[in-house]
């Protein structure tokens, strides 16, 4: 691809890693990344999120956008959030592992999932034997990133032999080096006062596995040939090693250079250079040497430097090295192998000649891997990723309504009830069953008008006896949680779902459509319902509202549930005065989930008692979230879970939920019946749109074939799991809108909503 084509399409980039001033071999790579970047194409926006492990510690340039608190996960989402509304237009990670939080750094996962830009990862380290936890996080990384960088062919082997990944997924693009002009080292030798002296070099964080202890035992053998050579260790100790042993380490190759009496010729130099500084001292070495202990080493960015300043080489054969000094640029040794090491030391220094030709070899080689030509690789792979995305076709106008459909649902009940969770679309039996479920199911059974009636007998059945069951008199409360042995999770659910099985009681009395369900029903509401008054939060009171009201068409003179639908209504309107603000009319200071179920609720306990007051301030409330719920092409956006909780915060867009949706469509049912203003029966279509893929990814949510809904708009696409909410989401929608359209087009009997 033509470098100016690659990179007219690409106008900014988001870039995360560690960055300097934080001391490590990972921050320096990112921040020569940037530069690279940044001196190649001036116009290129780059925003660097630089992973942080002492919050406060690190005086960042201006360069760096934010930083990530290491092990502060919430953090990485608010770091998707602003990359989201950056303008980014791909992500450049670079994985090492141990520079992200949580286990095995899944944290990073976090951020890529709340965010749907292209991925292009850089392996810093490829695993021959990972963890499981290990595992998990790279192949997740493999299965979201567009392309992955290593920077050894070893990479690639091993990505495709440990982990399957596509060979095609994958680049090899070399660890970018310095451009800077072959020179003598004798010119730098002065300035640090190494004038007259042969200099061998290691540069790094000092570390076990850095295997400077073979060198130093080397040297006898070379200082006997060569009295003036002088080994110089530069670098500071890793800062994670001082953490926990201070300079042990360090104290001890100085104590192995005093007992074999080379003290006078080693130089450790204790400190963490630039850049500029760290290839004058490059330059000043006759040889450079990379003595590592671990042959799976696949990327050394110091060896790197060292071909691309032309040095003479003599290495260890871990990977990255055997790759790199390939066909003649370099010398390999055995590890741990000190005789060898200085009979390659002593073969070089005693003879230029050799020394001159390797040099020379090793700077053509450093030519191809200069940080210019890194850049417009890199490049390349970012446009040619972006440009790949798949065109979104958005879907318009009005979706017709589909009729319900069973399958599904029977897919994930059993004789004991509706099952919780799946994966895909098989039930997990590891997560039982819930009576929120069980009590949407119930509702459902009477809702769906052209159900077989030795099915809707058989299943109504069901779902009823799991909701007789879950009731634990000694408690006075519903059980929520069933393990799939039928045993209880607890003595007591949570109100929410006490109210919701209340919510189903008085459904099922109103809509069932044999009579002994519906005497039921009525029996265990009298037993159950005076439990709502016990209820403390809005949501929970508002579903035993909506029972009760539905409970009250049955029954127009239950006195129960009149008590219920009247206690509550200005209990709510004064949560709406105390949390209102200009901008935010709403009954708490945060959102949460079924948000529209609350104006629901004083719809219909408006209408059930007669106070138009209650009504308006439903209709109030549902016209304020309903604008909430907008994308700004005017599209249904349900409330995501990351909204949750935040005071007087605007909607955040996702996790979207199938909930959301089927609570906005009945609740704008409730006010198109309320009201007959045909607004609602709008809003009621625009929510509903949202399964069908009119919403923020252009995505249908409705497997149609099978009447199944997937669990939620994740900003990289579908959670593909099919789980009972979602699916009775979409089923009761599909209810509530058929019964809607019905009501609109005026055929009687037809237009009450399905609560």
């Amino acid at each position: 691809m033509n470098q100016a084509v690659a990179r007219d399409n690409v106008k900014h980039i988001a870039l995360i890693g560690n960055f300097l001033p934080r001391k490590c071999g990972l921050a320096t790579f990112t921040t020569d990344t940037f530069n690279a970047l940044k001196s190649r194409y001036p116009d290129l926006t780059v925003d660097v999120y630089a992973m942080d492990d002492h919050p406060g510690r690190y005086d960042y340039p201006d360069a760096v956008t934010g930083t990530i608190p290491q092990d502060d996960r919430a953090a990485y989402i608010a770091t998707a959030r602003a990359i989201e509304a950056s303008g980014a237009e791909a992500i450049w990670v670079q994985h090492e592992y141990g520079i992200y939080g949580g286990a095995a750094g899944e944290h990073i996962l976090a951020l890529l999932d709340r965010t749907n830009l292209p991925l292009i990862v850089t392996l810093h380290t490829v695993l021959e034997k990972p963890s499981v936890q290990e595992r998990a996080v790279m192949e997740a990384l493999l299965r979201r990133a567009s392309k992955v960088i290593v920077m050894a062919e070893r990479g690639r082997e091993i990505l495709t032999r440990v982990h399957g990944i596509n060979p095609r997924q994958i680049v090899n693009i070399p660890h970018g080096v310095p451009d800077r002009p072959f020179a003598d080292p004798a010119v730098f030798k002065p300035n640090f006062g190494w004038a007259g002296r042969d200099v061998i070099l290691t540069f790094g964080l000092l570390a076990p596995g850095k295997g400077i202890e073979t060198v130093i035992e080397a040297m006898p053998a070379v200082v006997a040939q060569n009295p003036g050579a002088m080994y110089v260790v530069l670098g500071a100790t890793h800062p994670n090693l001082v953490a926990h042993e201070g300079e042990k380490y360090r104290d001890s190759l100085k104590a192995l250079a005093r007992d074999l009496g080379v003290e006078n010729n080693i130089a450790f130099l204790d400190a963490f250079v630039e850049q500029d500084e760290l290839i004058d001292y490059l330059q000043a070495a006759d040889i450079y040497v990379t003595p590592y202990l671990n042959p799976a080493q696949i990327t050394s960015g110091t060896l790197s430097y060292a071909v691309g300043v032309g040095k003479a080489v003599i290495s260890t054969p871990y990977v990255h090295a055997t790759e790199i000094l390939a066909d003649g640029h370099g010398v390999l040794v055995d590890f741990r192998d000190a005789a060898a090491f200085a009979r390659e030391i002593n073969n070089l220094l005693g003879s230029e000649r050799n020394r001159s030709r390797l040099s020379a070899r090793a700077y053509e080689r450093g030519r191809t891997m200069t940080w210019s030509r890194v850049a417009e690789r890199a490049m390349n792979e970012i446009s040619a990723i972006i440009d790949g995305r798949p065109q979104r076709i958005p879907t318009a106008g009005t979706v017709k309504p589909q009729a319900p459909d069973m399958a599904a649902v029977e897919r994930m009940s059993d004789a004991t009830g509706m099952l919780q969770h799946s994966i895909y679309s098989v039930p997990d039996r590891r997560h039982g069953y819930c009576i929120d479920d069980n009590a949407r199911a119930l509702i459902l059974m009477s809702a769906m008008e052209d159900l077989d009636e030795v099915a809707r007998d058989k299943w109504t059945t069901i779902y009823a006896s799991f909701v007789q069951y879950a009731w634990n008199p000694d408690q006075r409360r519903f059980r929520n949680f069933m393990n799939f042995d039928r045993t209880w999770c607890e003595d007591a659910g949570s109100e929410d779902s006490n109210g919701r099985a209340l919510w189903a009681l008085g459904v099922t009395a109103r809509d069932a459509r044999s009579r002994k369900h519906r005497d039921w029903a009525v029996m265990m509401f009298d037993m159950t319902a005076s439990l709502a008054f016990e209820l403390g939060s809005p949501r929970a009171q508002s579903f035993a509202m909506l029972g009760a009201a539905a409970m009250l068409e049955a029954s127009p003179g239950h006195q129960l549930a009149h008590s219920i639908v009247s206690r509550f209504p200005d209990e709510h309107m004064a949560l709406l005065d105390v949390a209102r603000r200009p901008n935010w009319v709403w009954f708490e200071i945060v959102l949460a989930y079924d948000n529209a179920r609350l104006p629901e609720a004083l719809i219909r306990a408006g209408q059930a008692i007669g106070r138009t007051d209650v009504v308006a301030a439903g209709l109030e409330t549902l016209d304020w979230i309903i604008e909430q719920q907008k994308s700004p092409e005017g599209r249904f956006r349900a409330v995501g879970t990351e909204s949750f909780g935040r005071p007087y915060g605007e909607p955040l867009p996702f996790d979207q939920q199938p909930l959301e949706a089927q609570a906005t469509v009945e609740a704008c049912c409730a006010a198109y019946a309320a009201t007959g203003d045909a607004k609602w029966r709008t809003e009621a279509e625009r929510a509903y749109g949202w399964y069908f893929g009119q919403n923020d990814l252009d995505l249908p949510l409705a497997t149609l074939q099978d009447g199944g809904c997937f669990d939620g708009l994740m900003p990289t696409g579908l959670n593909r799991n099919q789980g009972a909410e979602s699916i009775l989401a979409l089923q009761l929608s599909n209810c509530a809108i058929s019964g809607l359209s019905k009501q609109a087009q005026g055929v009687a009997g037809m237009g009450r909503a399905v609560a």
